[in-house]
């Protein structure tokens, strides 16, 4: 049976396996909903950027994960000790990376509206380098960095004005964006010199963030002339060399068994030779360069599994297999319509000859998980699970209609662990007075 990707498998029982081990063990051990994510691919899929880097791009060049594709206490340190940076765009996300022992040095800290107290709290936690999005920013953490007798290493957020053909919702390289400062309207010039100009504030670069699922490295060489000949307008005007240049995250992942596999290594590669070119020809010096993989680190090493609850055929329509958990462990369809592969983990031997839409529990027409799914004629209990969410799930939950949200499992070398434990009702009542 081929599977979307290697770590899945099925076994004697006809169960889907993770990481070796099997789906239906762990949703009887630790309930359901429940994530799972597989450390190991966690760990290959590191691996795959820091060689590809490391081979490839200058010296001192970096990956750094993007917690906001997935943020719990125990991944951090597994992101360290395979040797990755880290996005945090949120004082919630520098902190649980720094509880899970992460180095704040090597924390890069994003956003558009970062507060005055979020400029103080990584400050004073020691946040690496902040991405700065924007004037009102650079005036806050000059003022802060000033008070504290700091010089804070800072990157500038510009938006090169590129479309890379992705969802809308996910793209954030075009003029028009919330993110960054443009180019081509010549803010980002004024930007620079507004940046140079402040004496707590160290600019070593220039970042910029195109988009999401991004299958091919051209929109990223795109990215990159526009950058390059941003940065030598920059040095001309104010003998500015930017030693590092921020290309964001954005490749893609298979959902679904049409969608083409990435060659990350490969696009490393041609973005690699295309940044060295580019720098040749403008006589520029090479910098160093930063990625922001989130998805491609984490997406194909989740699942979700659920328990289905019922079904529903209206004639002449459709039929709804409902299960429980939905919208909120899992929003995505509700705000993209976007794809997933369900597959039928406690049969995967039977024939899938039964069409239907799998919709979750919430008292919302939307909430549905995906539509135009084959699965055998379900039953009450029956398994399901969902493919490729280890990203935008657990990190977009909600405790929407007062569900507890589902516990995360990790798995490694045909072990599990608890790493996030399951909401109980008492959690939901926590903070109220």
């Amino acid at each position: 049976m081929t599977m979307l990707y290697d770590n899945l498998g099925v076994n004697d029982q006809g169960h889907l396996t993770v990481g070796g081990l099997d789906t239906v063990a762990l949703a009887e051990e630790f309930g359901a909903p429940l994530y799972v994510l597989d450390e190991d691919q966690v760990r290959a899929n590191c691996r795959t950027y820091r060689q590809a880097m490391a081979e490839w791009m200058p010296a001192g060049s970096l990956p750094l994960f993007a917690g906001k594709a997935l943020c719990f206490k125990g991944l951090y340190p597994v992101l360290e000790e395979e040797g990755m940076g880290a996005d945090v765009v949120s004082p919630g996300e520098i902190y649980t990376a720094l509880a899970g022992g992460f180095p704040a040095e090597k924390l890069y800290f994003h956003g558009n509206n970062k507060t005055d107290e979020d400029i103080a709290y990584a400050l004073d936690c020691g946040v690496g380098c902040f991405i700065v999005d924007n004037h009102q920013e650079l005036e806050r953490l000059e003022q802060a960095a000033g008070a504290r007798g700091h010089r804070q290493r800072v990157l500038l957020r510009v938006t090169p004005g590129i479309d890379p053909h992705t969802l809308q919702a996910i793209n954030t390289g075009r003029i028009d964006c919330q993110f960054g400062v443009p180019i081509e309207t010549g803010q980002a010039a004024r930007f620079v010199a507004d940046a140079l100009s402040r004496p707590h504030l160290q600019v070593e670069g220039f970042h910029s963030h195109i988009g999401s699922q991004i299958f091919e490295a051209a929109p990223f060489c795109d990215a990159v002339d526009i950058l390059l000949d941003f940065a030598h307008a920059m040095r001309q005007a104010h003998g500015f060399v930017a030693r590092t240049l921020n290309l964001g995250g954005g490749f893609g992942v298979r959902y679904r068994e049409s969608d083409p596999t990435v060659d990350i290594p490969g696009n490393i590669r041609a973005l690699a030779d295309h940044l060295r070119r580019g720098c040749e020809t403008k006589g520029y010096p090479m910098p160093r360069v930063l990625l922001e993989p989130g998805r491609s680190i984490v997406a194909n090493a989740g699942l979700t599994l659920y328990r289905v609850g019922g079904v529903k055929t209206i004639a002449g329509y459709r039929s709804y297999v409902t299960v429980n958990g939905g919208m909120t462990d899992n929003p995505r369809y509700a705000l993209y319509q976007a794809p997933y592969t369900v597959l039928p983990a406690s049969r995967m031997g039977e024939t899938r000859d039964f069409l239907c839409t799998v919709a979750g529990r919430c008292c919302e027409s939307g909430d549905l998980i995906q539509e135009n799914v084959s699965l055998p004629q379900p039953a009450r209990d029956d398994l399901l699970a969902v493919l490729t969410t280890g990203a935008y799930n657990f990190t977009m939950a909600s405790n929407y209609n007062r569900l507890c949200r589902p516990a995360l499992v990790m798995v490694r070398g045909g072990k599990a662990r608890l790493a996030v434990r399951r909401q109980t009702f008492a959690d939901l009542v926590a903070c109220d007075l």
